[in-house]
């Protein structure tokens, strides 16, 4: 009895050591022990960008792959926590943020396309009346080597620190680098009359200048534009302009109109850039380097135009516009009237900018707190139910063997959590509204595993078996069928996990994981645990244990096998006596 009893014993120890494990790895590597919630479970915004090309044919995969990245990129860096962003056909990107960042995530939309062009003449205030008393505080491009500072008033909104193209002839007004939550603007392209381009009723704008054959627009163009151009909210001439246009831009925040040359860089030659202070002076600066072939015509652009104003302009509209004050060959330090918030939103700005594509926001989509939090709540009661049931119909239907199979499900509600808390540690893996559904549906497949295995048990005994006999027996049959049901159930989850998008994921995830967990449980507790019990005569003839109904069925209702047995018994013997007799 204790050769048998060895290998029920390994098979608890290996549970408990794995049980142990992970609760070690729960409670001694990190200090969140609850699993992460997702975007519907704790509230967030949930954001749809839509690509844009000229032709409005689909993008290259590539490209939107590439613009995917950048724009992950550009979540981390402005410390977005626990936020997806993930491609959705063939022309969407969707960015999730849980928490309440969606306000950042709505600017992050807005994001297509970097580039530098040089300022033509001076800067113009979109709304004289309400900028003439401006102060006019400037930007700075020096190379790091230089201690250069230019001669400029601080601005008098002192809330709000601006950055600013140097001052010329004529006042130049302000060039806020504040986000605005307009909606996402281009580079302004103009046209013959200066109009701005048609929109339609989708939201989708029909201009000229998007047709690719067309002739680059040249300065008397822009500059017919920019005379008319208000950079107000239904005047955003928001179409993208080629490289070699020339294009009538504003300022982020609308108070200031630019009139700017062809691009002379491309923000994809950035190689970096980042937000520091000055040894010397303690204040803030944006650091920017180049790449090789953006490092070369930068250089010699700088040395041809020192004293010049340069725009940077991010899907059109201008985020900062310094004064070159010496050639560059090498890093190039942009100083002006920043505090923390403005230079890193600026470096942010440069670094995560540009990308290969333009995209408009197609959906934006908020859930707030409260309401996750009763989303919550509801899959937590719609799982409750669901085990509650299964509860109470193993007590009725299987008695003992019930309190077996409902030991088994919270034994594997112990692991699941675990497991929950440990992904969502090292993969960030956030359990969503969709994923409860998976672990509820994943119930019905645990509880399937304990009915194959039991309604085996009872075969094994109508056919005449003691417990402790039809025990094993049961049991080399029943997994073989416990393995085929959970091998198709996971590779159905496999399959839909690298098919779906979205919530179905974490549908699909949670199924596979709990059919996985399933298998550990059966095969660790439930078996070697009925393989003890079946040791104890009293489980076995109880009628409580729900095996005693199966021994009378067999007694009772196969009448007719138990008579045949009896005749073949008396056949037999009267044979016996009968070649007695004869001998």
């Amino acid at each position: 009895m204790a050769n048998r009893a060895l290998p029920a014993r390994r098979y608890f120890g290996a549970f408990v050591l794995i049980v142990a494990v992970m609760y070690g790895l729960i409670f001694f590597t990190g200090t969140d022990r609850t699993p992460q919630l997702g975007l519907d479970l704790r509230g967030g915004t949930t954001v749809t960008l839509t690509a844009r090309t000229p032709d409005g044919q689909a993008p290259a995969p590539e490209d939107l792959e590439l613009a995917r990245q950048i724009i992950e990129q550009r979540v981390n860096g402005i410390g977005v926590a626990e936020a997806e962003v993930v491609t959705e056909g063939d022309t969407n990107i969707v960015i999730s943020v849980p928490g309440d960042d969606g306000e950042q995530a709505r600017e992050l939309g807005q994001t297509a396309q970097l580039r530098f062009r040089p300022v033509i003449g001076a800067p113009e205030p979109a709304a004289p009346a309400e900028t003439s008393d401006a102060a006019t505080p400037t930007d700075s491009a020096t190379p790091t080597d230089s201690a250069a500072s230019t001669d400029s008033a601080a601005p008098t909104d002192s809330a709000a620190p601006t950055d600013s193209a140097a001052p010329t002839d004529s006042a130049a007004p302000t060039d806020s680098a504040a986000p605005t939550d307009a909606a996402t603007p281009t580079d302004a392209s103009a046209s013959g009359s200066g109009s701005a381009p048609a929109t339609g009723s989708d939201g989708a704008v029909s201009d000229p200048a998007l047709d690719p054959d067309r002739p680059a627009v040249t300065q008397e163009e822009a500059a017919a534009q920019f005379a008319t151009l208000t950079c107000s909210a239904e005047d955003t001439r928001s179409e993208v302009a080629r490289p070699d246009d020339f294009v009538a831009a504003c300022s982020e925040d609308g108070t200031t109109k630019y009139l700017l040359g062809p691009t002379i860089i491309e923000g994809t030659e950035i190689a970096d850039a980042s937000a520091g202070t000055q040894q010397t002076t303690g204040e803030w600066v944006v650091l920017l380097d180049f790449n090789g072939e953006g490092r070369t015509t930068w250089a010699e652009y700088t040395a041809a135009n020192v004293g010049s104003n340069v725009a940077f302009t991010l899907d059109g509209r201008v985020v900062s516009a310094p004064t070159i004050q010496r050639a560059i060959n090498g890093q190039t330090t942009i100083t002006g009237q920043f505090d923390q918030a403005s230079a890193e939103e600026l470096a942010n700005q440069l670094r995560y900018g540009a990308l290969p594509l333009t995209f408009e926001q197609a959906t934006a989509q908020s859930i707030s707190t409260e309401l996750g939090a009763e989303q919550l709540r509801a899959g937590l009661i719609a799982g409750a139910i669901g085990i509650a049931l299964v509860f109470v119909y193993a007590l009725l239907y299987y008695r003992l063997l019930g309190l077996v199979m409902i030991a088994s499900l919270l034994l594997s509600a112990v692991v699941v959590y675990a497991s929950l808390v440990l992904l969502g540690r090292e993969i960030g893996f956030t359990l969503s509204l969709a994923g409860i559904a998976g672990f509820i549906v994943s119930i019905g497949i645990t509880a399937d595993s304990f009915v194959v295995y039991f309604e085996r048990l009872k075969d094994e005994i109508r056919e005449g078996r003691s417990l402790r006999s039809a025990v094993p027996r049961a049991w080399v049959r029943a997994r073989r069928t416990i393995l085929s049901a959970d091998a198709v159930s996971f590779l159905a989850a496999a399959i839909l996990y690298w098919l779906a998008i979205g919530d179905v994921k974490g549908f699909a995830f949670t199924l596979g994981l709990s059919t996985v967990l399933d298998l550990v449980v059966v095969f660790l507790f439930t078996h070697p645990l009925m393989a003890v019990l079946a040791r104890f005569k009293a489980f076995g003839q109880s009628r409580f244990s729900g095996l005693g109904r199966v021994d009378r069925s067999r007694r009772v209702t196969d009448p007719m096998a138990a008579a045949e047995r009896q005749l073949v018994g008396a056949g037999s013997g009267g044979r016996a006596t009968q070649d007695r007799s004869q001998a």
